[in-house]
């Protein structure tokens, strides 16, 4: 963006969400779904914006985006086009990692091509979240080994780097490394996942044997104490995608006549992000809110379906994708206590007494309070 002045910047980033969401995205959205395809224009389109870089500090580039700005542009996105913003959303918390990481090098070598969106960057880190983890570091003389299984990673094919997490075998701490997707070696196997919605995400299940990670492209290592209460960020995020799909149903049911059912729908997602936005310090909590953020973009698109009747029954019409796409969000990026807590919300349960699950942000900072501070 060549605007200087900070909030002149701030202000025009969120106007150019808005008019790539309702102008390149939604368009192309049908199209994108029934072909599971994102246009490379799109990509272009969020990188001539600068929306790459919005995660970014001011030294590195970035706007300075408060927290709440930086969710509100994903919520837009995400309004737009479910595949392209899913995919782009992966890429900000690496620019986060490279931002902060003692890898001088590395850092400066990555940081301003990810901020400018020069190169885009996926993660593989849901294999470290289990435990026992699915994805484990060996210390060797030159690096670490990774070997393991990363269940769900998207932008396959798409992403020009890929950050890998594993947790140390000796230590349990969580080792990232950032690695050229090009340069991947055939121990780095990839099997396509027919999802039912989002397939433009080019998502996939990667089995790693014995990759060699080189200290030199290590970005980050840190506690297991330390990494869960850093995915309590990550949740948040993930917070935005139930959030952003109900604002395309509340646009398309304005437009049906359903003016009073969407006023509804977005009161209630204004105390959905009040509740996810309270629960930063607190992972069951949070969760929680993220179970009811997911819940509620299921009842958004169930309104829609409603109002639209039979046409919602046509594959490929928009209320018919968007129920698909709810679908999705209920699982994507998940836990088992968030599937646990939403299995039992949807079949009438009663719910368990709510523990700690990750240490609270009062005890280790979370990534966004450490790089703000």
């Amino acid at each position: 963006m060549s605007t200087q002045d900070p909030t002149a910047r701030r202000n025009a980033l969120r106007a150019e969400a808005l008019r790539i969401a309702d102008d390149v995205l939604f368009p192309a959205a049908a199209e994108v779904d029934r072909t599971g395809t994102v246009p490379a224009s799109h990509w272009r389109a969020l990188a001539d914006a600068g929306l790459y870089g919005i995660a970014a500090p001011v030294e590195a580039g970035g706007p300075g985006l408060e927290f709440g700005e930086v969710t509100e542009i994903l919520e837009i996105l995400v309004s737009g086009c479910l595949s392209t913003a899913f995919t782009w959303l992966q890429h900000h918390g690496v620019v986060i990692s490279l931002s902060r990481t003692p890898n001088s090098p590395l850092r400066d070598e990555l940081l301003q091509p990810t901020v400018a969106g020069r190169l885009r960057v996926g993660v593989a880190y849901a294999g470290v979240v289990p435990t026992p983890p699915r994805m484990t570091a060996t210390r060797t003389g030159r690096g670490w080994s990774f070997t393991g299984h990363a269940p769900f990673v998207s932008g396959w094919g798409l992403v020009d780097l890929l950050q890998i997490s594993a947790r140390d075998a000796a230590t349990d701490d969580v080792i990232a490394a950032i690695l050229p997707t090009a340069d991947l070696p055939s121990g780095v196997r990839a099997s396509p996942l027919a999802l039912t919605a989002a397939a433009a995400t080019a998502t996939v299940s990667v089995q790693v044997d014995e990759l060699a990670v080189p200290d030199t492209r290590v970005v980050s290592r840190v506690t297991s104490a330390e990494f869960f209460a850093n995915q309590n960020v990550g949740v948040r995020l993930n917070g935005t995608l139930p959030l952003g799909l109900l604002r395309r149903c509340t646009a398309l049911l304005d437009v049906a006549g359903q003016a009073p059912a969407a006023r509804r729908l977005r009161e209630r997602a204004d105390e959905a992000r009040v509740a996810l936005d309270s629960a930063m310090s607190d992972a069951a909590s949070l969760l929680a809110a993220r179970a009811d953020a997911a819940r509620l973009a299921l009842d958004a698109a169930a309104t829609l379906v409603a109002a639209r009747g039979g046409e919602a029954l046509l594959r490929g019409s928009d209320p018919e994708r968007l129920f698909r796409e709810a679908s999705f969000v209920l699982v994507a990026a998940s836990r088992p206590e968030l599937k646990d807590l939403l299995v039992r919300r949807f079949g009438g349960l009663s719910e368990p007494d709510q523990t700690p699950l990750a240490p609270a942000a009062s005890a280790v900072r979370p990534v966004w309070a450490a790089r703000d501070a």
